[in-house]
C-alpha cells in the first residue's frame, strides 16, 4: 500500500517561506498537493509526473500560488517538494500530499487520487 507522509508545514510571518515535503514508500504515475482552509473545500495546488525530472510534467492549478510556489521531485528518494515562498494570510491552511496511478490530467479532481497523507498545517500570519 502506497504511503505518503508530509512534512515541513509551520507558522510564518507574510512574506515568509516553507518548504514541504512528501514522502511516498513506493513509485505512483501522478503526485500532488492540495490544501484546505477552515470552512473551505480541499483544492488543488500543483501537481507533477513522477520520473520526469525535478522539475517535468509540473501543473499549477491555482493561479494565486503561481510565481510564488514551486513544485519538485526528487525520484531516486521518492520525494516531491512545494517550496512557498511570499506566503500570505490567505495561503493558511492543512496543505495534503495526494498520489494515482495514472496521469495528472484533471489534477484538481480529488476524488481521482486514491492515496493520501495525513496532512501538514501551514499558516501565514499578519
Amino acid at each position: 500500500l502506497l504511503q505518503l507522509v508530509e512534512s515541513g508545514g509551520g507558522s510564518v510571518q507574510a512574506g515568509g517561506s516553507l518548504r514541504l515535503s512528501c514522502a511516498a514508500s513506493e513509485y505512483s504515475y501522478c503526485q500532488a498537493w492540495f490544501r484546505q482552509a477552515p470552512g473551505k473545500d480541499r483544492e488543488g495546488v500543483a501537481s507533477i509526473t513522477i520520473g520526469r525530472g525535478e522539475r517535468g510534467g509540473i501543473t499549477y492549478d491555482d493561479d494565486s500560488v503561481k510565481g510564488r510556489f514551486t513544485m519538485a521531485q526528487d525520484d531516486t528518494k521518492m520525494m516531491v517538494y512545494l517550496q512557498m515562498n511570499d506566503l500570505k494570510t490567505e495561503d493558511t491552511a492543512m496543505y495534503y500530499c495526494a498520489a494515482r496511478r495514472r496521469d495528472c490530467s484533471r489534477m484538481e479532481d480529488a476524488e481521482a487520487y486514491n492515496y493520501w497523507g495525513q496532512g501538514t498545517q501551514v499558516t501565514g500570519s499578519s
